[in-house]
């Protein structure tokens, strides 16, 4: 793997902890330092992890680094990555990569031109359990598959929302239940499917004093053929635990969160491992570093040319593309 990686975090919100956290204990990756609108939350970051505060983003695109990870607001992913693109960086973005596939188109050519790679964070397609169900979906072990459901019942509460003046905005989050909390079992749907052909569904703001969407349904249908249900709730108390089910002629599968909770096949119950899951149901926070860690290696083995980028821009735009014909529809 490449030696001496030099990585910068824009944004120092709560996910950059897991980025700073992944990167450190990657071999050859080091975090040189941070970035953010608010340079004094910036100075704390960086003394917690003793790194460099940049004082501006273009401070950090004129340095040295190589590779940037952008942890700012949703409304930011796509015009801070092509900046960094723009300045030779490669590019670790969080969900969603953008806010439309326009943008994410935008983010792709960026990408092209400079001849830099972008790894969309979708840590879950990382998981072993997620591997496992995927391999047996591709081999046919289900049979014809008919049904899959994903269910993502989870509760955010007031005061999370007001924590900041941009949650729960369309200006800045882009969405609620399926853009910013739903995105990431989204994408688990249809990548374990092989894809979305269409889909059709109805979102509302039942609960919350908020802008984007709290409710939301969808029906879902997979270029397999196979038919599915989309469920996703910020106000379902006290929050339960994403659920992604299977349901094939020969046998069936149930994930929850990202573990394999049953899994059948041709009557016979699959014996299988216990794997540490991250339970965000009720706790946006609750997120373990280990598979973020596995993507941004990924990125580096293809900047050393020995792999391709698993979740690149095409691979990132796919569930922005799925929410947002449900939003528009």
């Amino acid at each position: 793997m490449t030696k001496n990686v030099k990585f910068g975090i824009l944004g120092c919100g709560m996910i950059a902890s897991i980025h700073a956290d992944a990167i450190k204990n990657i071999e050859g990756a080091t975090l040189v330092g941070v970035a953010d609108n608010n340079l004094e939350f910036a100075q704390k970051f960086a003394f917690k992890h003793s790194v460099l505060a940049f004082d501006s983003y273009e401070q950090m695109l004129g340095s040295d680094i190589d590779v940037v990870c952008v942890c700012t607001p949703s409304c930011f992913h796509a015009q801070n990555a092509i900046d960094a693109l723009d300045n030779g960086k490669h590019v670790v973005v969080e969900k969603p990569m953008a806010l439309s596939v326009e943008d994410a188109d935008r983010v792709e050519e960026a990408s092209k031109r400079n001849g830099k790679l972008v790894t969309v964070i979708s840590q879950l397609r990382f998981s072993k359990d997620v591997i496992r169900l995927k391999e047996y979906v591709e081999s046919g072990a289900f049979g014809k598959i008919s049904l899959c459901t994903l269910t993502m019942k989870y509760y955010r509460s007031k005061e999370y929302f007001a924590s900041s003046n941009w949650k729960g905005t369309l200006k800045f989050d882009g969405g609620g239940a399926l853009m910013n909390q739903g995105i990431h079992g989204v994408d688990l749907m249809q990548y374990v499917m092989g894809g979305v052909k269409s889909v059709s569904g109805k979102i509302g703001t039942l609960c919350h004093s908020v802008e984007v969407e709290d409710t939301a349904v969808a029906t879902v249908e997979f270029i397999s053929g196979a038919l599915g249900v989309i469920v996703a709730s910020t106000c379902a108390y006290p929050g339960f635990d994403r659920k992604l089910e299977i349901h094939g002629e020969k046998g069936y599968a149930i994930l929850t969160e990202n573990n394999l909770e049953k899994l059948m096949v041709e009557g016979k119950e699959v014996k299988l491992d216990a794997f540490e899951k991250s339970n965000t149901a009720s706790d946006p926070t609750a997120l373990a570093s280990a598979m973020h860690q596995k993507q941004i290696e990924n990125l580096l083995l293809a900047i050393d040319g020995k792999a391709q980028v698993l979740v690149d821009c095409s691979e990132g735009k796919k569930a922005v593309k799925i929410i947002t014909d449900i939003y528009n529809r």
